[in-house]
């Protein structure tokens, strides 16, 4: 009986935190820009004076991912440091400084009958977003959906409670000071799961749900939720080194997608290489690969031009999220597409080529958020794509996809005006 009662006290918290939300967003509705761009600053100041107490906070965090055995790359993306910190409010307020994406004019027209139709953007209303691992995920999506007005509840991951509710409290002291109401950002306290299902079927309360993490973890949301769903999904990104390719670029462009953070969705997870180069190419690739730490496992043919372990199947469809890379040698940029067309996740993908004809077979028929020539798959991101920041990566076709930034936070309704009309 204790129990039943406990369960009905936090949903009565959770519908508490939702009916506050709504009242936020009706208010945000009527938040003029500049009043926007001067409370993102305000929060951003108050965060850089409070990175002391932010960065400590963390640290109980990271230290227990630590004592818990999390992965080298996890524990990674828990930290805070100075400059994270910095970077995560620089990112505040260049979201500041962007165009604001509310009250645009999409189209306009006058029909014979003198009904004049205007499609204008406007906010989602309350976004409900569910992440896990890296707490900097807190202050970029607050401010995304504040400058979308869009009010937002936050609920991280367990690992970064402490660090969620530091830069949750202030972004919310922050808001006192302005015309944006403090419960337009609401961070959970309470990491049970089973609150985190009963929040997803607050339909008529939440108007999106934005799961952000594992693909187990966004599935699951997903058959759960009866509010529609924007996943950030799983981050299986490839490269293709094509015939074509050039030997310096390629050995650095699969460096810096593999090695430069290997913890994150648009990190390459397999490597692609034409039969006719891996012989010149791919010894060169993986010796810098191997120089940097990254373990290699390798299909039948790549395990005979350089040595590393072989290839299971499973590779081929894992998302390491490590310094880990499956290699296959391949005799055609058709059969790197078919490839990623069976195991690829729809996110980022590759191809280095000097051929027109190579480049433009694989941008056709590649069916990712993100298709890349010449270029590292870690550009999927809105800072680096001049979105500002980014809520996530959504791999899905509807209702955004990609980085998703101000402009992905709105929807869009018609305002109809006529003299007098009737329908005949």
């Amino acid at each position: 009986m204790n129990e039943q009662n406990t369960n009905k006290d936090k949903q009565e918290k959770i519908f508490s935190i939702a009916v506050k939300a709504v009242k936020a967003s009706r208010k945000l509705r009527e938040v003029g820009t500049d009043e926007k761009r001067k409370a993102l600053n305000t929060i951003a100041d108050l965060l850089d004076k409070k990175a002391d107490d932010i960065k400590f906070r963390n640290e109980i965090d990271v230290e227990a991912a630590r004592q818990d055995g999390l992965g080298k790359a996890l524990v990674d993306r828990l930290i805070l440091d100075e400059k994270r910190i910095k970077s995560m409010t620089d990112g505040i307020r260049e979201v500041a400084s962007l165009e604001d994406p509310v009250g645009k004019v999409l189209e306009k027209k006058t029909l014979p009958s003198g009904l004049e139709i205007i499609k204008k953007s406007v906010p989602l209303g309350v976004v409900a977003m569910i992440y896990e691992s890296r707490p900097n995920v807190t202050a970029d999506s607050a401010a995304l959906c504040l400058m979308s007005s869009n009010a937002v509840i936050l609920r991280g991951g367990s690992e970064a409670l402490n660090s969620n509710l530091a830069i949750g409290h202030y972004i919310r002291e922050a808001l006192q000071a302005t015309a944006i109401p403090s419960d337009a950002v609401q961070v959970f306290d309470d990491t049970d799961r089973e609150l985190v299902e009963y929040l997803v079927t607050m339909k008529g309360l939440i108007d999106v749900v934005i799961p952000r993490g594992s693909e187990k973890m966004i599935n699951h949301i997903s058959i759960k939720s009866s509010v529609p769903v924007v996943g950030h999904g799983k981050g299986l990104c490839h490269i293709y080194i094509d015939e074509s390719a050039d030997k310096d670029m390629a050995v650095n462009i699969v460096h810096n997608a593999k090695v430069q953070r290997p913890g994150v969705c648009n990190a390459v997870e397999t490597l692609l290489i034409h039969s006719s180069c891996a012989g010149e190419i791919l010894p060169a690739v993986c010796e810098k690969l191997s120089a940097s730490g990254v373990e290699l496992r390798g299909d039948e043919k790549a395990v005979k031009i350089y040595s590393m372990n072989e290839a299971s199947q499973e590779d081929w469809s894992t998302e390491y999220l490590d310094l880990i890379l499956s290699i296959k040698v391949v005799d055609s940029v058709q059969e790197a597409i078919e490839h990623i067309e069976r195991y690829g996740s729809r996110h980022s993908d590759a191809i280095i080529t000097s051929g027109d004809v190579s480049r433009d077979k694989f941008f056709a028929a590649v069916d990712s958020a993100c298709v890349y020539h010449n270029a590292s798959t870690r550009f999927t991101d809105g800072g680096q794509m001049g979105l500002g920041a980014e809520i996530g990566i959504s791999n899905q076709k509807l209702h955004a996809r990609g980085p998703m930034g101000l402009k992905e936070l709105t929807t869009y309704k018609y305002l109809l005006s006529g003299s007098g009309l009737v329908r005949p």
